[in-house]
Parts: C-alpha cells; structure tokens; sequence
C-alpha cells in the first residue's frame, strides 16, 4: 500500500504531465498499480487529494530574506520567484482558485518581512501581500504567453513584454507601498 507522500508524488507527476484533469483517484491508483479504494484512507477525498498537490507544488515558494536586504528588493524578489514558480504548473488558475490556503506559507514570510524589516503595522503588512499576491498571481495566469508568439484575442502580448510590465508593476507596486505604508504606532 502505497503512502500518502507516495500518492501525492505520483499525483504531481500526472499533473505535470497531463494536467489537471487527469489527476483522480483511479489515475493515481493506476500510475501506482493498486485499486484507488485505499488510497481514501490515506489522503482522503480528491479535494484532499488536490489540496496536497497545490501544497506540494507550492512548498517553500518564499525565497529567505537575506541579512541585510531591503524590504523593498526583498519583495520585488518574493513576487519574481512566486511567479515563477506559478508559471511552470499546469493549470494553475485553476489549481489556485480550488486551493488559495496553499499561498498561505509565502504570503507569511512576506508579511513578516514587511513588519519586522518595513516597519508595516499587522494589517497593513497583510493588505500589501494582498495586493502583490493578486498582482502576482495574476501575471503568472494571464500576462505569461507559453511562448514569443502573441496570443490571439484580447492579448497580443509576448513573453518579453509581459516579463516587462510585470517588473514594471511590482516596481509601482512597491514605490506606492514606500510611499503610503500604515505604520506601525
């Protein structure tokens, strides 16, 4: 019997190579050679199952903050890696909308970062990963063509270009978060 780090492993696999709707219990069972009765006691339902997979693919997203790095470099560093890593999962709009609480561990170091290093009160911290994270993701679902081709229909945007308006929007992003940032006090 497999366990359910096994599981999830070969639900990734599938992910990455078939997409999001090739992963349920049966194809799992299968990549696994067992029947998919037993993998419910091990993981759950497909929702679990799901849950697990954006964890994984997600796990430790956040870059560490570097002794001695601005908060401000350290969050254009935060979001260029978060998407990065959003644009090499297949389907991950879709992934993400099943599964927001997966964002859960990055979103806390920036936060963190952006209190202890930027001097943002608690709400204020969390409302600036709000509006990075939404930005972010974002580009890695819509602004991120698969290739130099532009898209057909409302975007003609190549990869170079929203590579650059990316780097454009986390600059603006972070120049008003300087600006306007609700201070702890």
């Amino acid at each position: 019997m497999p366990t359910a780090d096994e599981i999830v492993r070969a639900a990734v696999e599938i992910l990455y190579e078939q997409g999001l709707d090739a992963v349920s219990m049966r194809t799992v069972a299968a990549r696994l050679g067992v029947s998919p009765v037993p993998l419910y006691s091990r993981v759950g339902n497909k929702e679990a199952l799901l849950d697990a997979v954006a964890d994984t693919v997600l796990a430790d997203v956040a870059p560490a903050h570097e002794p001695g790095e601005a908060w401000q470099d350290y969050t254009v560093r935060w979001a260029s890696t978060l998407r990065d890593r959003l644009t090499t999962i297949p389907d991950i709009r879709r992934l993400l909308s099943l599964h927001r609480s997966s964002l859960v561990p990055a979103a806390t170091a920036l936060v963190a970062t952006l209190r202890d290093e930027g001097g943002f009160g608690g709400r204020g911290a969390i409302e600036a990963v709000q509006l990075l994270s939404w930005a972010t993701i974002g580009y890695a679902v819509l602004g991120h063509p698969p290739d130099e081709q532009p898209r057909r229909g409302p975007s003609t945007v190549t990869r170079d270009q929203a590579d650059h308006l990316f780097d454009l929007h986390i600059k603006y992003l972070v120049q008003g978060l300087e600006r306007d940032r609700p201070r702890t006090g």
